[in-house]
């Protein structure tokens, strides 16, 4: 109880939900240059799916090689219930929520897919109140999120707007990919009740990943090159955020509300804007008044949504 009373202190699971968000942030940039090293195209989603799944496929060796030697036992699923769990908690994460957010960003604008994605906070919230009932909904809540999402729309406005028109394999496949993140969110919240979160961590990537690998390449992706040391460091670098960010953030729902959680959650993307300019040479851009007026709103939102608990604290 002293571990949960620890995480559920506003003054750390902020600056550790804050410090996942960085790394998700920093995947933005890192992606892209990625994507240069190893030659794969923009409009390549195969590729970009069989790339993923080998930077995923790492970070599970990775969260189950440092998970068990810090417990000092070898982590791997106990039983049918828990591989079970370790299965679906990676068709929700891993595989359907990037196979159809590569599918559909080949197929939209990245200004869309950025606000389609942080649709998912809405989603989280009411899975988790409305399906699975492990939380309250409040009034407080849905402000919070919405407060915060127009931070995203903000940072996402351009002269043109967002561009117009809807398709199936496109703004349909990130929103179900924005869907299959909360369903994966709420299962990790449930799970690790019972289950090891470091455990199912490592191995829904470490499982995810393969069959990413596997439909990628089966669907024509390829990686021609790689890059050199450059080219390894960098996918070494994208799994090394993949376990650090998602182990962490697991640990984080188990012990907090998946809606407060999911809040802060709307900072990977103003992160994503912020150090894609810096180290992609439009520093300009990244303070710029949208950009730190987006920042304000989201910040506006996470607090809003965990206001409660300092209150809850003074009164007690």
């Amino acid at each position: 109880m002293e571990n949960k009373s620890k995480l559920s202190k506003f003054y750390i699971f902020i600056p550790l939900a804050l410090l996942c968000c960085l790394l998700w942030g920093s995947a933005f940039p890192s992606i892209k240059v990625g994507y240069a090293l190893f030659d794969i195209s923009a409009d390549d989603s195969y590729s970009q799916i069989f790339f993923a799944g080998i930077r995923f496929f790492l970070a599970g060796i990775m969260v189950i090689a440092v998970g068990s030697v810090m417990q000092k036992r070898v982590l791997y699923p106990k039983g049918r219930a828990e591989f079970g769990r370790m299965i679906l908690l990676s068709l929700f994460q891993t595989i359907l929520q990037y196979t159809l957010f590569y599918i559909g960003l080949a197929h939209t604008s990245g200004v869309k897919s950025s606000i389609l994605i942080a649709v998912n906070v809405f989603f989280s919230i009411i899975i988790s109140t409305l399906v699975f009932k492990i939380e309250k909904l409040t009034v407080q809540k849905s402000v919070g999120a919405a407060v915060g999402f127009i931070g995203i729309i903000i940072i996402n406005l351009t002269a043109d707007g967002f561009g117009g028109g809807f398709s199936l394999n496109g703004e349909g496949a990130m929103i179900l990919s924005s869907l299959a993140y909360s369903v994966s969110s709420v299962l990790i919240k449930k799970y690790s009740q019972k289950s090891d979160t470091v455990m199912l961590s490592g191995w829904q990537f470490l499982f995810g990943g393969a069959v990413m690998m596997l439909f990628g390449f089966v669907a024509g992706g390829r990686i021609t090159q790689v890059g050199g040391a450059n080219g390894i460091l960098m996918i070494l670098y994208l799994a090394f955020i993949s376990a650090a960010a998602y182990t962490v953030w697991g640990v984080l729902l188990k012990h907090n509300p998946v809606s407060k959680l999911s809040v802060i959650g709307l900072m990977n993307p103003v992160f994503g804007v912020i150090l894609s300019a810096v180290f992609l040479g439009e520093a300009a851009e990244a303070f710029s008044l949208k950009n730190l007026s987006a920042l304000v709103f989201v910040c506006a939102g996470i607090v809003v949504v965990n206001s409660k608990i300092s209150l809850q604290k003074r009164k007690s």
